[in-house]
């Protein structure tokens, strides 16, 4: 019998695992597989151009900067972050999810969002700036103003975030990712020519300013961009339709409050340690958290992949649910565990790299620099990834009310470990304190999620991987000294160790047979 036009029959496109996806109306002749792994890899490949102009950019501020002017550049960002998640209140997964499951009309969703998001961010930043100027200890430094100019920066980057939404559910976001490139690219060359042309050798207050101004002008080039094609797929106009601000709202509040509590306990530290240690410390701990905030975004991607397809699954009760968490749970440890090796063999040349002379440790006079940070700051890291997946296997049920007292419980523990640790072992206490606070996490968020979501996840995958990482591990330990004098590198060396980190580890997984058949297949296959 003939199909009728809009509809697909499973079985004749021969679908397994992950199947397909069906976005609006339209039945999606692709795998979806291998559409959610284009869609993340495509903004890893973004994500990997950010972070080559994120790290030109660390190099020439911290470099511009002393390690105090850069610990008041963090302390800024750091400060806004808090209240930039109270503007979002996570209605970016929430907005994914409801055009995802395609009950509403898309248009109206996402102007309704975006009307929610801009409201609430020009709330939220006016409230920043003011407090910052409130804030006895932010008196007599750059930070009021800088936090004046960045809000800003933080705006237009919520508004950035709502319109992208859409094309996250049409699984469309190398446009977006072109918009964030294109951002960074153009605040790097604004901040270069501050920093070697207008400004150079004068470390000043407009200077230092100007480097703010830089991120304000790439988060507007952003948004423009992303917002031209997103256009493409829904009219994105603020629409305040009071009852549905009311519905979303009561979905909204206890996610949101949960991200609030999740800033809290990774944000804190640098709050802290701004306040008990000064603002050297703040830049020491920034260096390394500002590469691991890079690479924690891949999680982000990839379950923000999966989670129109994983809400559509569980809400029609599919068979395919546990092996859409198996695949899941495999690409995040297989992605997140060679990085952990990698980044603490690799810690000391990379902060080399990244950073200036005064960021590194000096262990025969006692002095700890941001290598040290990185070297315990990658456990937290490594449980991040993994928690995203029962994290996100919550909101795809609807039961994310449930990270409130989850993030709520972590946020207090991160807060009393850090009273206790921050006085005796400054930023190292702190480090210690978000590996402990995020497996916690991933302890509780695993006990919940398993509460409301059936699955049984297969470690011989994981063994598999663990052991090609840490065989990769052992050649790059071995390579590192001898590599360190072939043609000058010295600590460029770091370049030609992960190139060949990255293809022992590849070629380890295919000779193990750790990479799931799917995924091959689905790649395989166009």
């Amino acid at each position: 019998m003939p199909e009728k036009k809009g509809e697909c029959n499973l079985d004749s496109l021969g679908v397994e695992t992950f199947g397909f996806a069906v976005i609006g109306l339209e039945c999606l002749p692709m795998s979806t597989a291998k559409k959610i792994l284009s869609n993340t890899l495509v903004q890893m490949l973004g994500r990997a151009t950010m972070a080559v102009t994120s790290v030109v950019i660390l190099k020439a501020i911290s470099n511009f900067l002393s390690v105090e002017g850069y610990g008041m550049y963090t302390a800024i960002y750091e400060f806004l972050a808090f209240f930039g998640i109270v503007a979002d209140l996570g209605l970016f997964t929430i907005a994914v999810r409801e055009m995802g499951k395609g009950k509403r009309d898309r248009n109206f969703v996402a102007g309704n969002i975006l009307g929610m998001r801009m409201m609430m961010a020009v709330i939220a930043m006016s409230l920043a700036v003011i407090s910052a100027f409130l804030i006895p200890k932010y008196q007599e430094t750059y930070i009021p103003v800088g936090v004046a100019i960045a809000s800003m920066a933080v705006f237009l980057s919520i508004m950035h975030g709502t319109v992208s939404s859409v094309l996250q559910v049409e699984l469309k976001m190398e446009r977006a990712t072109i918009g964030i490139v294109g951002g960074k690219i153009l605040s790097l060359v604004w901040m270069l020519s501050v920093i070697f042309y207008f400004y150079a050798d004068e470390p000043g207050a407009q200077a230092f300013y100007q480097l703010l101004v830089a991120g304000v002008v790439g988060n507007l080039f952003a948004f423009l961009y992303t917002l031209r094609y997103a256009l493409k797929y829904a009219r994105i106009r603020p629409q305040f339709d009071k009852a549905y601000w009311r519905e979303i709202m009561v979905t909204a509040v206890p996610y949101g409050a949960a991200l609030v509590l999740n800033m809290v306990y990774f944000r804190i530290d640098s709050i802290m340690l701004l306040f008990m240690k000064g603002p050297a410390e703040v830049g020491l701990y920034g260096v390394p958290m500002r590469i691991l905030e890079i690479l924690s975004v891949i999680p982000v991607y990839f379950m923000n992949s999966v989670l129109p397809v994983l809400s559509k699954a569980m809400n029609e009760g599919s068979a395919r649910v546990k092996r859409m968490l198996q695949l899941s749970f495999d690409f995040l440890f297989m992605a997140a565990f060679p990085m952990v090796v990698g980044l603490w063999i690799l810690a000391y040349p990379i902060i080399f790299l990244i950073s200036a002379p005064d960021f590194l440790s000096n262990l025969s006079i006692g002095y700890y620099g941001s290598d040290i940070a990185m070297k315990i700051l990658v456990g937290a890291m490594f449980f991040s990834f993994m928690n995203s997946l029962f994290t996100y296997s919550l909101v795809a049920v609807n039961k994310q009310s449930h990270l409130l007292w989850i993030n709520g419980s972590a946020a207090a523990l991160n807060v009393v470990a850090n009273l206790i640790v921050i006085p005796e072992w400054g930023f190292r206490g702190a480090a210690a304190t978000s590996v402990f606070t995020e497996a916690y996490i991933l302890l509780l968020a695993w006990l919940v999620a398993r509460r409301f979501v059936e699955f049984r996840l297969n470690f011989w995958p994981f063994l598999k991987s663990a052991v090609a990482a840490l065989l990769m591990g052992l050649v790059v330990w071995y390579l590192k000294d001898p590599t360190y004098e072939l043609w000058g590198l010295e600590n460029l060396n770091v370049l030609l160790l992960a190139a060949v980190g990255a293809v022992v580890y590849g070629l380890l997984l295919l000779g193990m047979r750790a990479v799931p058949e799917e995924f091959m297949g689905k790649l395989r296959r166009s």
